[in-house]
């Protein structure tokens, strides 16, 4: 069982058709998670992407460090293209194109996780 995260940010008034046509088209990015050198680092197990109004919630599913997680993603061709396709729907500002940029808009989106159960979990 992997750990969850949350990412939930705002797109402008009227982008929620165009922004769900791209979540429904995007590639997969690598599920094996590696760093720079290619040392396996953990595993993506899964995502799910929502739309409320115009606040989207993007969750993961891990195994491993999100530390690791993140840079894995940003070296991901899939997400990279993605990103910069929402970048115009985006409804506040963000640099993705540099690692600092990334970290600072993800660490602005995070959720903070309160519950996770699942129906075989111990007591």
């Amino acid at each position: 069982m992997g750990q969850h995260f949350a990412l939930m940010w705002d797109i402008k008034p009227g982008s929620e058709e165009a922004v769900a046509e791209l979540f429904s088209k995007y590639g997969r990015p690598e599920h094996v998670v590696t760093d720079q050198d290619g040392n396996e680092k953990g595993k993506l197990l899964g995502t799910q992407v929502f739309l409320k109004g115009n606040t989207i919630v993007r969750v993961i599913e891990v195994e491993g460090s999100i530390a690791d997680i993140a840079p894995h993603m940003a070296r991901q061709k899939a997400i990279r293209e993605l990103e910069e396709k929402l970048d115009e729907h985006i409804a506040t500002p963000r640099d993705m194109s540099t690692p600092e940029g990334a970290r600072t808009f993800f660490l602005q989106s995070l959720m903070r996780p309160l519950a996770d159960r699942r129906w075989d979990d111990e007591d």
